[in-house]
């Protein structure tokens, strides 16, 4: 029997993670750890959980497992976060109006600018000199 579980995917600069939610007995791994261990940071696991408090669910009634790849710590901190409120409203679409609220479906799009030639980063400009 195969397990019924929704699947949100949300990315953030570099970072893309694959977030699952089905029922079960509050579970959360990332990565194949405990989300304890790999979001070590204070506070990012409260923002990626904020989308299921929104959601007015208990962490204790899904099991989650998230594949996160790329970027540093904040853009998958993102990036499991909007997968999360992803997965939440392919599970109850009638959720879309509070994670719209609380801006959980908002894709940030700001990326790293890339290097322009001539100059030594994507707007710094060489020192100018007259003589």
């Amino acid at each position: 029997m195969s397990v019924q579980y929704y699947e949100g995917i949300g990315r953030r600069k570099e970072a893309t993670a694959r977030v699952r939610l089905m029922s079960g007995n509050g579970k959360f791994i990332v990565n194949e750890k405990a989300a304890e261990e790999y979001f070590t940071r204070m506070g990012d696991l409260e923002a990626i959980l904020a989308p299921l408090y929104a959601a007015g669910q208990e962490r204790n009634r899904f099991d989650i497992t998230v594949l996160v790849t790329g970027g540093g710590v904040t853009g998958q901190t993102d990036a499991v976060k909007l997968g999360m409120a992803r997965a939440l409203v392919k599970m109850n679409a009638e959720l879309v109006p509070a994670m719209r609220k609380g801006g959980f479906l908002t894709r940030d799009a700001r990326v790293k600018e890339r290097k322009k030639p001539g100059l030594k980063r994507a707007r710094k400009a060489p020192t100018y000199t007259k003589r």
